[in-house]
């Protein structure tokens, strides 16, 4: 994790020592949507969604990055000793920020890019859906009611994402993007804590928990309306 922060780190060192005349001049403000896999939608916190900034070397690519600050309902946590397709963690803010090598062709007033790379995200307010997560255990020890008591990390998390991007300019210099894009990624949570329940009419029963593979499954399809100015045209 440590190497792939410092890989981030040099390639935005060098788009910042790129000359000026490669340097794209391509700017706009977009509404990005997440759909994330057995998860809540998540919807963008408006205006902080700035994508499309970067590089362009030529006409037909190009190196981008941006960001974009979600409000996450709610998402799902993998490697646990059972499984679940409710989200067990939200809702909590969350920033991504992409970096995607970008090749696209032009017809007319119609661009058509396809892109692939990878991202880093970190969440903040983060918290546990504990109405899903004691339904959860409940089924897992087999009680009646649980009560869980737990602790998470936090951390950065990193995966990769493809996708594609159709533009129509409907002045010289403005156009309007349609964009989706297939996220899959992660961070580890490593639960631990404890969780108490019973099954009716018994006595309370208490199990510690260390669920130190937990990981939050930062997966799903992003879709993204947006405005642009490019000054190239």
């Amino acid at each position: 994790m440590k190497t792939a922060l410092k890989v981030n780190i040099v390639i935005v060192i060098i788009l910042f020592s790129l000359p000026k005349q490669a340097i794209s001049q391509q700017l706009g403000m977009s509404f990005s949507f997440f759909f994330p896999r057995n998860g809540y939608f998540s919807n963008p916190i408006s205006p902080f969604s700035l994508r499309g900034i970067g590089i362009h070397p030529t006409d037909f690519f190009s190196i981008e990055s941006g960001f974009s600050l979600y409000r996450m309902s709610g998402m799902n946590v993998i490697q646990l000793p059972f499984e679940t397709r409710d989200p067990l963690m939200g809702p909590f803010f969350s920033i991504m920020v992409p970096l995607q090598a970008v090749f696209e062709v032009q017809a007319n007033n119609v661009v058509f890019r396809v892109k692939g790379g990878g991202f880093g995200y970190y969440n903040f307010d983060t918290r546990i859906n504990y109405g899903n997560m004691d339904r959860a255990l409940r089924d897992y020890y087999q009680w009646d009611v649980a009560n869980a008591n737990l602790k998470y990390d936090n951390k950065i998390g990193f995966g990769y994402l493809v996708g594609g991007e159709i533009i129509f300019y409907f002045a010289d210099k403005f156009g309007i993007n349609f964009e989706v894009n297939y996220l899959s990624g992660g961070s580890d949570l490593n639960f631990r804590g404890s969780v108490v329940g019973a099954s009716l009419p018994d006595i309370i029963e208490q199990e510690d928990i260390e669920f130190t593979d937990a990981r939050l499954d930062f997966t799903g399809w992003e879709i993204t309306i947006g405005v642009l100015f490019d000054t190239k045209r």
